[in-house]
């Protein structure tokens, strides 16, 4: 009796897609075997050593094309990466979304808006940092904060003139590092370019009372006065103003 043998159909999977795939694991941090990736490419390709003059034309035009794919998937995970970042803080889910944003940032280190977002996830995770050894240490909270403040700084220094940055080093220096005297000149920069920023003129006028700058403070808080179309910031920044000049007499 003769026996039956099946044969199974094992799927071939493009060279290109193999490759693909070891840069996904790679930027996962799964590390890269380089010799593998170049036997999987020349492969592919169909180019191994070449010696003529005509092999090696021909090698350069078709690893050129390579190249160029290569590039084009790790930009498109940095997009990947950067959209993720997003789902996550919508979600109020800041640690994932920080991780996220710092991967893309491998791929676009040119971008202020990433650098922006991690510091923002650095300061939610401030913020949610507890001491559940019960040491008494708040080392973690400080290091996100400093994180925040590195962040923040990168940025500015990729766009000086990055409002949602100014505005965010502001708060972060005045109410979580106790160091108003820092937020001012980003404040002072964010108020020249806009110049309606009413958010960003009661942090001003803020930092100004905290450094004992009455004067100033009085002025920005009358520049608020004259600008908000909010009677109820008008209102506030008219307290302010009397708690300014009430502690500037009494001093």
């Amino acid at each position: 009796m003769k026996m039956k043998y099946t044969i199974a159909c094992i799927p071939v999977i493009p060279v290109a897609v193999a490759v693909l795939v070891v840069l996904l694991f790679s930027s996962c941090g799964l590390g890269t075997n380089t010799k593998t990736i170049k036997r999987m490419q020349a492969l592919e390709e169909g180019v191994s050593s070449p010696t003529t003059e005509a092999e090696l034309k021909d090698a350069i035009q078709k690893y050129q094309a390579r190249v160029e794919d290569i590039a084009q998937a790790n930009q498109q995970i940095g997009i990947w990466y950067k959209m993720l970042g997003s789902r996550y803080l919508d979600k109020q889910m800041y640690g994932e979304a920080l991780e996220a944003f710092r991967k893309a940032t491998t791929y676009y280190p040119a971008n202020q808006n990433l650098y922006y977002y991690v510091a923002v996830c650095a300061g939610y995770m401030a913020n949610q940092a507890l001491d559940y050894a019960a040491t008494g240490s708040t080392a973690q909270k400080f290091n996100y904060l400093k994180l925040a403040e590195s962040a923040y700084l990168q940025a500015l220094k990729l766009d000086s003139k990055y409002a949602r940055a100014l505005y965010g080093i502001g708060v972060l220096y005045i109410f979580e590092l106790d160091e108003p005297g820092k937020a001012i000149p980003y404040l002072e920069t964010l108020a020249e370019i806009e110049k309606k920023n009413v958010d960003g003129l009661f942090l001003l006028a803020n930092a100004y009372y905290q450094t004992y700058d009455y004067e100033r403070a009085v002025e920005v808080y009358d520049r608020i006065i004259a600008t908000t179309t909010s009677s109820e910031k008008k209102a506030q920044a008219e307290a302010n103003k009397r708690q300014v000049l009430e502690t500037a007499y009494a001093g």
